[in-house]
């Protein structure tokens, strides 16, 4: 019994090890999840107060002139980019998968309608993915941990440029909401031409990741709505509220972005906690299993080593 004893003690220390690496994983995951959500209200008031500016530029242009501004008038669409935003690692259960899936569905949705599509790709995983197949990637992005404005202004102005240009009709985002720590859901939403609806109306939720009893935990905040915006204070232009509404319009763009990398970096860590905390109890589970194993094993081979001494010394008593 001595060889399988030795494999099960390797296998009780490999487990162990294991187990050690997934709960550490989770912890950073979750230290991770926390700096997100800091970085979500940090930059919850410039988003509020540039929401408060477009109420108060509604109101003094026209709908009519409003609609003719390049970013938000819409026309026939021909041509379509899709971002697919997922992570550049793995390890966090179906999060890259279903980003993923939900694009290829959105891909053949298109096709079927006879529209041209090209991908712009934020993340490793799916660069990977959609290299080996036969939709144009005409440009590549990192996802990272922590986005930034600087980063989503990269991706903005790319995007931007393609379409004022005409390279492109349409844009349209896929990329993962965060609902709560163990549920996220892949969403597909059109950028540009962008909505005066959704400038005028458009409310936000923001996670707020605590413990409770030693647990993680998590609350939810709802944000104030750009129409609810408090709009007493008197605002004066000094140029046209028209061109003022242009110029103002990339950074409202950029703002949403920025959101869509931030709730899909989240998901991506809440999925990875998730999932580092499920193989963390099924490692527990295995090195439970395998002590009982290791202990009954040991225990036959010491029976064993009983029945052989007192075997011998009833050889001797009877020789």
């Amino acid at each position: 019994m001595g060889g399988k004893e030795n494999e099960l003690r390797n296998r009780i220390k490999s487990v162990s090890n294991t187990q050690k690496i997934t709960t550490a994983m989770r912890l950073v995951a979750a230290a991770k999840v926390r700096r997100a959500q800091a970085a979500v209200l940090a930059g919850r008031p410039f988003s509020e107060a540039l929401q408060g500016i477009f109420g108060n530029l509604i109101t003094e242009v026209s709908k009519e002139d409003i609609e003719e501004l390049p970013l938000l008038k819409a026309r026939e669409v021909s041509k379509v980019t899709l971002v697919v935003l997922a992570g550049d690692r793995g390890l966090c259960g179906g999060f890259n998968t279903y980003a993923i899936k939900k694009s290829e569905a959105r891909l053949r949705e298109l096709r079927e309608k006879k529209i041209d599509v090209e991908l712009v790709v934020v993340g490793k995983k799916p660069a990977v993915h959609f290299k080996r197949r036969t939709t144009p990637i005409s440009n590549t992005f990192i996802m990272g941990q922590a986005p930034t404005s600087a980063e989503s202004n990269a991706i903005t102005t790319y995007l931007t440029n393609r379409y004022l240009s005409g390279e492109t009709d349409s844009v349209e985002f896929v990329y993962t909401k965060f609902l709560s720590l163990i549920a996220s859901s892949p969403q597909i939403r059109t950028v540009l031409p962008l909505k005066l609806r959704g400038i005028e109306t458009e409310g936000d939720e923001i996670f707020m990741l605590t413990t409770k009893q030693g647990k993680l935990a998590l609350e939810r905040a709802p944000s104030t709505p750009a129409g609810e915006v408090d709009r007493r204070g008197y605002m004066s232009y000094e140029q046209d509220p028209l061109i003022i509404f242009n110029a103002v319009l990339p950074l409202y763009l950029n703002g949403q972005i920025l959101r869509m990398l931030q709730e899909s970096v989240a998901s991506e860590l809440a999925a990875r906690m998730t999932a580092m905390g499920a193989a963390s109890d099924n490692a527990k589970n295995l090195k439970k299993d395998l002590s009982r194993k290791y202990n009954r094993a040991r225990q036959a081979s010491v029976t064993n080593e009983i029945l052989e001494i007192v075997a011998g010394a009833d050889a001797s008593s009877s020789g």
